[in-house]
């Protein structure tokens, strides 16, 4: 048996204002070469597939395109949880009836425990979760993330008592194990760390295929792996290898000796890197360097005033999305706004209205700031 593991697509991202599709779209091409040039058997998506709980229509149009070539075309039936930026109910629409075309798309939790059986392997996944979800679903006493993931691997161990335990099992997870290495484009599951989850209940597993964190990695056992992102999603992530994890399973050989997996390398038509350096350094270095499409965050090491960087730099680099300065000296303009920032919440706000409108506030619109403002002080000391 031999499948893809990926996840974290986000089809439809934006990132600083700049629509990724196109890049998806032609990373997703590299998808299907790999699934060509390798006759695996199956797809194994471990969430996030879409960026947000609505997504666009142009995203929606990729995702339904890619997965009538991946199953139609090609044959190669998918497996597909929701992660925590889907919403499980849009995405698992019609998932009944598209099982027929070899699309299973595990969204209810209560599905958790029933396995999707392919080429003598079974599939068993779990979507993204938390305790107030376990709690209502089951009428557990689950407490944290741990305890909710841990009390649906218990469900598929007790299922699987029920079968042949000589038949490799796959476990496909969207969840944060606790230790992994995260990016700063991944959205917190709950907030002060309890997110996280133990490695040691999933081990039994001859494989298990996780979403979430966008860094290709192991957790805890080498079989227990997340694929990581389709691309870049933030700066961060500028010196991660993207790729999806070809695995190799093998039902004749003994437990723990079943798995070989390999990364196959995705190359988007634009990277996302740091440079760092004075502008008229940066410049000459943009007229010649073949990678000016990139999409660039720029430390700029001059320390004097600079006339308008961001437009010189995108005429050589024309995907600048982000400009930090950190060794400017302050000049007479930034000590003019640290001035107006003592100034206090009325006058900054008086100077916001005028500069929007064109006119002052009236003498009753400034009452009104006024009083309001003095409420929510108070409220703030009390």
């Amino acid at each position: 048996m031999r499948f893809i593991h990926t996840s974290d697509w986000h089809i439809g991202r934006q990132f600083h204002s700049q629509s990724l599709l196109d890049d998806q779209r032609q990373v997703l091409e590299q998808l299907l070469e790999h699934i060509d040039r390798e006759a695996v058997d199956a797809l194994v998506v471990a969430g996030d597939v879409y960026d947000r709980s609505v997504p666009p229509a142009a995203a929606v149009e990729l995702l339904d395109d890619l997965l009538h070539r991946i199953t139609e075309e090609r044959g190669v039936p998918v497996v597909m949880i929701p992660g925590n930026h889907d919403s499980a109910e849009r995405l698992a629409f019609g998932a009944r009836q598209l099982r027929k075309a070899g699309l299973h798309i595990v969204a209810g939790l209560g599905e958790s425990a029933t396995p999707v059986t392919l080429g003598g392997v079974d599939f068993y996944g779990i979507p993204y979760n938390d305790p107030e979800r376990v709690r209502a679903c089951f009428g557990c006493a689950v407490k944290t993330h741990d305890e909710a993931h841990r009390f649906l691997v218990e469900r598929i161990e007790a299922q699987t008592q029920t079968r042949a335990r000589q038949v490799p099992r796959v476990l496909v997870s969207h969840c944060f194990i606790d230790g992994a290495e995260e990016s700063e484009s991944e959205r917190p599951l709950s907030i002060g760390g309890a997110d996280r989850v133990d490695f040691r209940p999933l081990v039994d597993f001859d494989y298990v295929a996780l979403g979430h964190l966008h860094s290709p990695q192991y957790r805890g056992r080498e079989h227990i792996r997340y694929a990581g992102s389709l691309l870049k999603y933030s700066f961060s992530e500028q010196h991660q290898k993207k790729g999806v994890t070809l695995v190799d399973i093998d039902p004749q050989a003994p437990a723990g000796e079943r798995v070989q997996t390999r990364l196959l390398p995705l190359s988007p038509p634009r990277d996302m890197r740091v440079i760092e350096g004075e502008l008229a350094e940066l410049l000459e270095r943009g007229r010649t360097d073949p990678h000016h499409q990139d999409y660039l965050l720029v430390r700029l090491t001059d320390r004097h005033a600079l006339l308008d960087p961001m437009g010189k730099l995108r005429a050589v680099y024309p995907n600048v999305l982000q400009l930090e300065k950190p060794g400017m000296l302050e000049t007479g303009e930034q000590r003019a706004n640290r001035e107006q920032l003592k100034r206090g919440e009325l006058a900054m706000f008086r100077d916001f209205f005028s500069q929007v409108t064109g006119r002052a506030l009236a003498d009753d619109q400034d009452a009104a700031l006024r009083a309001t403002l003095e409420r929510l002080q108070r409220e703030g000391d009390a």
